[in-house]
């Protein structure tokens, strides 16, 4: 194994095959259905890039993300933990905080933090950040939440939370915001709204592996 580039530690690539791997913090487990390898006395976890909106914007050649194995994260939408788990891998000296609203898929999330002592889940509404006010500023914030104000909600979180100097990572979902209008005229408009508040570094169509969605990376000044 080598790394896959040095903006991105604790991100890997094999020699001979294409994927993006993470070393498995818990060896032998599963969070979703990944392949698993090892190569010596560690263990690989495929990323992959068709399960989580990070990945696919990984594999279409993001170049950056801002996360570091020491990284304080704000997680906005965790869902059943996919790709907060491949976080969790790479901060082994940083910590996660977990925002989700759903009862249902919070349960099966819980069980995977049981395990993984770097995340801390918090059933909340994004919308809300008052909610989770606990939570403290970050390095990083990330949100992937198929909502109409998707913007906004980031916008809310980012004020409140994230450093001066950290990157906001924004998965955008089209549809959710307007299905009468085209993708790519969602995904200017969000271009023209974040760069009206804030910096964005790089950007990302997600085609094929995730249809109608961008990526944006933006930084606090």
């Amino acid at each position: 194994m080598k790394q896959l580039n040095y903006k991105f530690p604790g991100i890997f690539v094999r020699e001979k095959r294409k994927g993006i791997y993470t070393i498995n913090a818990i060896p032998g487990k599963r969070v979703y259905d990944e392949r698993l390898f090892k190569e010596g006395k560690t263990e690989y976890r495929q990323w992959d890039p068709e399960r989580s909106k990070l990945s696919a914007a990984l594999t279409k050649g993001i170049s950056q993300t801002g996360i570091n194995e020491d990284s304080l994260i704000l997680y906005l939408g965790s869902a059943s933990g996919t790709t907060v788990s491949h976080i969790s891998d790479i901060c082994t000296k940083g910590f996660i905080f977990a925002i989700e609203f759903s009862p249902r898929v919070m349960r099966d999330f819980i069980f995977m933090c049981e395990k993984r002592k770097n995340i801390a889940p918090f059933l909340e509404s994004a919308n809300h950040p008052e909610d989770y006010s606990q939570v403290p500023q970050v390095d990083v914030l990330y949100q992937d939440i198929a909502q109409r104000d998707q913007v906004g909600i980031f916008m809310k979180n980012y004020d409140k939370f994230l450093k001066k100097g950290g990157f906001g990572l924004l998965a955008i979902k089209a549809r959710s915001i307007d299905v009468t209008k085209k993708p790519k005229q969602i995904f200017k408009q969000v271009m023209d709204e974040l760069n009206q508040k804030t910096t964005v570094v790089d950007y990302r169509v997600l085609d094929p592996y995730e249809k109608d969605h961008a990526f944006f990376v933006v930084k606090k000044k």
